[in-house]
């Protein structure tokens, strides 16, 4: 199943990284400091979950190279970074966590009313946190496998200010 109960590691300085430069994005991500949700404005994960209650971490695992053998296929002139643009993958893999969520949720495992789908915004090392779920294939970047993460708990009651 791909959901477990987790502790999330959470080390705020992981959001640097949504500022550093990719190709065409040489100050990093275009949405920093302006999609809702987004860091420096998204909240520390304390700040938003109470992480005295259950907090569990729903994955979906994409099957990169099928999808990147697929457009080699259809598309033969494309370069590796056409293949690879996630403009042309994401949205199906995004999909595929959604149904994930809700299949956790409907079969009672998963529960909370907060549902982050961008765990790293607020300061969650996503990649330390799957490991310690037991997901220890991650790839940076993503050649055969890409993964999608969300985390479920409950939404914090009071603010509780992060240092």
């Amino acid at each position: 199943m791909p959901f477990a109960l987790v502790q999330p590691v959470v080390q705020l300085s992981v959001r640097s990284l949504c500022q550093k430069s990719y190709p065409g994005h040489p100050r990093g991500c275009p949405n920093w400091n302006k999609k809702e949700g987004c860091p420096p404005e998204a909240k520390p994960l304390g700040e938003i979950m109470d992480l005295t209650r259950p907090v569990y971490l729903v994955w979906n695992r994409f099957d990169l190279g099928a999808h990147i053998d697929r457009m080699r296929i259809k598309h033969p002139k494309w370069s590796e970074r056409q293949l690879y643009c996630c403009l042309y993958w994401q949205r199906v893999a995004r999909y595929q966590l959604e149904e994930e969520i809700v299949r956790s949720g409907s079969r009672g495992q998963c529960s909370g009313n907060l549902i982050l789908r961008c765990p790293e915004a607020h300061g969650v090392n996503v990649t330390a946190t799957m490991e310690a779920a037991g997901q220890r294939d991650m790839e940076w970047p993503p050649i055969r496998v890409a993964y999608q993460v969300a985390l479920i708990g409950r939404q914090q009651a009071f603010s509780v200010p992060m240092e």
